[in-house]
């Protein structure tokens, strides 16, 4: 072989390694080109306050949010007083089989609709320098929660640095040029709320209200923003710290001019106080300008590389517990707009799905870490008065949906966010129960909520469609994630104190809610299933049924581990008695004609067989009283279900679908719909002569319902945990749905129930090594396959089997 070939092989060699060692990266976002929609923006958020970054070169605009700013006031929960009279109608029609009656008596038990969460405001940056563009870059780096945008004009390198720190509670901008004195720049503020912005002492500022009042069809009336006296204000504050140039301001702007580097310190605060305090007038701390300044004044006298460094090793505390390898990857090193296209046409790119993966812890360490105040819809970045479906907290599904990875992938933190609100739920659930059902002991929760804590079944009193105004299980869902925080973490103390209590509520309105079937069993009455509608042999279509599954699965699941809770605690052994007793008399479920597992009492048909939700299937995921080995007729009935609705659904669906997938051990089914959620998805106002529509992944890898909501990244990202790991408080079952297409890898630092967290490695699809350690001591059984290991550690103990 001639010396020219073996170079020519030796360059080829060395291209292919360095194109493998710059693959792709697990934890970099990247583009070309500055974000044009909402959907190709970039998204920082400490958890309470969020930015959303477009990264334009003459106009940077960067939206801001508060987690706590929210329309509305503290909830009237007595504000139906007497619909629960309507009860007993309702199932006096059902008795008789008149569902036509009872679907419009059931409207009789609504009340009002959700709050909004609002759109704090649009910072904008104005950059003086005009001239061509070149090498624009701008990225997303998930390991250290920073992002960079990086361009050239006229030879001089432009850079802007933005992160959104916790423990300084404030967002830091960083912007410099290459050459002395080449940066020049105005920021201005504005607002969708009524708000005025001024200048002071070099410090922009923008302070505001929320409008006061919900309406009808999710719509915000102009009336409503200009309440005086009313409503939870905002402040915003914007200063510059300058290291040369000058400092520059108009009568509502500030900026540098002829400056090297500058540095932007953003405070945000809002006068929320609780979901029980009036945001306009009660308890300590209200003042949101004094609150806003002390942050600015704080966090201005350190320096960026302080702020940073801070904030880089606070997140990394909670992001670096987890690190997933698929394997080798020849995917190319391309912009993630380029690589979700690439994606979507079939292409290998292993680092893509690890990098969503990633993603999604992201944005929950970003979104939840203000107690009583969880991720709504859209985590904490909303740019719209009107935001879809009011960026509320929907409970029968997606509020759950967002905190499916919190345990498991090592986020137990973030949990508490909803954990806590679940407490002020059953503050307001007390009344809704008593007041809309007629339920004396525990506390209800029905379809929305938001900041207030409501728990009444929405609807505007009558007005809307019972197929998803009218459910009122969210309770019964919600306590399991009590249960799911306790079996992860193994905290006594937290679950006799706070958990058992709001479980044991829950399982209190369920048990007062019950009545009995004509065969002798218990069920709901009046009963629906989320947001679906049966269609009867004369044509009728409706919502409000007797004994719907779901109903059954939930309250199965809130009993079922609010007996083990009562257990473990070994206290109130008779209600422990009497939620035992009543399980065993909880209406069967039933197998359909199609072998599907039935989602009404009755054997009927769904008016729309391929709808998003599938909640008759609550008890395969997230509960787990049917599996494959348990209740092989049930799983089966399931699988037929999943198949006869199909894969093509909304992104929250998929990601819901996906996991259920992986509880029936099919890692295969689950990757292919997996791949079906990363299918790239055009940006909602983007016009394409062949737009590419539908549920998915945005350019900015957010979950694509359409429009954009959160839950489908977290529900996507909580099955690929769900893949390699499933636990009970007996067992951790090891790579029970691992595709063929992850057959090498190693994941580190999952956790599962009862204590523990893992290492795992394999290869060719077979076990090689797992190191397990118990954080509280105990023992479990280990199993891959039709192999079994038991194993019994002591607190803090590390153990390494080779498999």
């Amino acid at each position: 072989m001639n010396s020219n070939l073996i170079k020519f092989f030796l360059i080829l060699l060395f291209t292919s390694y360095c194109t493998n060692i710059s693959a792709q990266s697990k934890h970099v976002l990247w583009y070309k080109q500055p974000a044009e929609f909402f959907e190709e923006s970039l998204v920082l958020g400490n958890g309470k306050m969020g930015a959303t970054v477009f990264g334009g070169v003459n106009s940077d605009k960067i939206y801001l949010n508060d987690i706590t700013l929210w329309s509305g006031e503290p909830v009237n929960a007595n504000m139906n007083p007497e619909a629960y009279k309507n009860i007993s109608a309702i199932r006096e029609a059902l008795k008789n089989e008149n569902y036509k009656l009872a679907e419009e008596l059931n409207k009789k038990v609504q009340g009002k609709n959700s709050e909004k969460y609002a759109p704090l405001g649009t910072m904008e940056i104005k950059n003086s320098n005009n001239g061509k563009v070149l090498n624009y870059y701008r990225e997303l780096d998930i390991s250290n929660a920073v992002s960079k945008v990086s361009y050239e004009i006229d030879g001089v390198k432009f850079t802007r640095e933005y992160f959104v720190s916790a423990p300084d509670q404030i967002v830091v901008i960083k912007l410099t040029s290459s050459q002395k004195g080449a940066l020049s720049f105005d920021i201005n503020s504005s607002s969708l709320l009524q708000s005025k912005v001024t200048v002071t002492d070099n410090v922009l500022t923008m302070k505001g209200t929320a409008p006061i009042n919900e309406h009808s069809n999710y719509q915000v009336q102009p009336s409503f923003l200009q309440q005086k006296e009313r409503g939870t204000r905002f402040t915003t504050l914007m200063k510059i710290k300058n290291t040369d140039g000058t400092i520059v301001t108009g009568n509502n702007t500030i900026g540098v001019k002829d400056a090297t580097e500058a540095v932007i310190y953003v405070s945000i605060a809002t006068s929320f106080n609780g979901f029980d305090k009036n945001p306009a007038s009660e308890g300590e701390g209200l003042n949101d300008k004094s609150i806003a300044l002390q942050n600015l004044n704080k966090a201005f006298i350190k320096s960026f590389d302080k702020l940073k460094s801070s904030h880089i090793a606070d997140y990394q505390k909670f992001y670096n517990r987890v690190t997933l390898d698929l394997g080798k990857t020849t995917a190319p090193d391309l912009p993630t707009d380029e690589r979700l296209l690439r994606y979507a046409d079939g292409k290998e790119d292993k680092n893509l799905e690890i990098l969503y993966f990633n993603y999604g812890r992201y944005l929950l360490i970003s979104s939840s870490r203000t107690l009583g105040v969880p991720a709504n819809l859209q985590g904490i970045w909303n740019p719209y008065l009107n935001p879809p479906w009011s960026s509320n907290y929907t409970m029968n599904i997606n509020l759950e949906e967002n905190y499916w990875l919190a345990e498991n992938t090592n986020l137990s933190e973030m949990h508490l966010p909803l954990l806590s609100f679940i407490k002020n739920l059953s503050v307001t659930g007390k009344v809704t129960a008593k007041t809309f059902y007629g339920v004396n002991e525990g506390w209800a929760g029905a379809h929305n909520s938001d900041i207030w804590a409501m728990t009444n079944p929405v609807g505007q009193f009558g007005k809307e469609e019972p197929m998803w105004a009218c459910w009122p299980m969210a309770g019964a869902w919600l306590s399991t994630h009590i249960w799911e925080h306790y079996i992860f973490t193994q905290d006594v103390i937290y679950l006799k104190k706070e958990g058992y209590p709001l479980m044991k509520g829950a399982a209190e309105f369920c048990l007062g809610w019950m009545v009995t079937d004509k065969n002798g069993n218990l069920i709901t009455s009046p009963s629906t299933s989320p947001e679906n509608q049966y269609k009867l042999t004369d044509g009728f279509v409706g919502a409000t049924m007797y004994g719907g599954t779901a109903d059954l699965a939930m309250i199965r699941e809130c009993f079922d581990k609010t007996i083990k809770a009562s257990k473990i605690l070994n206290i109130d052994a008779e209600f422990r008695g009497k939620l035992e007793k009543t399980l065993s008399k909880l209406h069967p479920y039933q197998i359909g004609k199609k072998g599907n597992l039935q989602e009404w009492y009755f054997d009927w048909d769904d008016n729309d067989p391929k709808h998003r939700h599938q909640s008759q299937l609550f008890g395969l995921f997230p509960g787990d009283h049917i599996t494959p080995l348990k209740t092989p007729d049930l799983a089966e009935a399931s699988r037929k279900t999943l198949e006869i609705k199909g894969d093509e659904t909304t992104g929250w669906s998929k990601g819901w679908r996906i996991n259920l997938w992986a509880r029936l051990w099919d890692g295969n089914r689950a990757y292919k719909m997996f791949r079906e959620l990363l299918r790239y998805v055009d940006p909602d106002g983007k016009k394409t002569e062949t737009p590419r529509r539908g549920g998915g992944t945005y350019p900015n890898l957010f979950d694509a319902h359409p429009p954009f909501q959160i839950d489908g990244n977290f529900g996507g990202a909580a099955a690929v945990a769900e893949m390699l790991v499933q636990s009970n408080e007996n067992e951790i079952r090891l790579l029970p749905a691992l595709p063929d297409a992850w057959e090498q890898g190693s994941v580190k630092g999952i956790c599962a129930r009862g204590g523990f967290e893992l290492e795992i490695t394999w290869n060719n699809k077979k076990l090689e090594k797992v190191i397990v350690f118990s954080k509280k001591g105990g023992k479990t059984t280990l199993v891959f396959g039709d192999k079994k290991q038991n194993i019994t550690l002591e607190k803090g103990q590390k153990l390494e089997i080779n498999w």
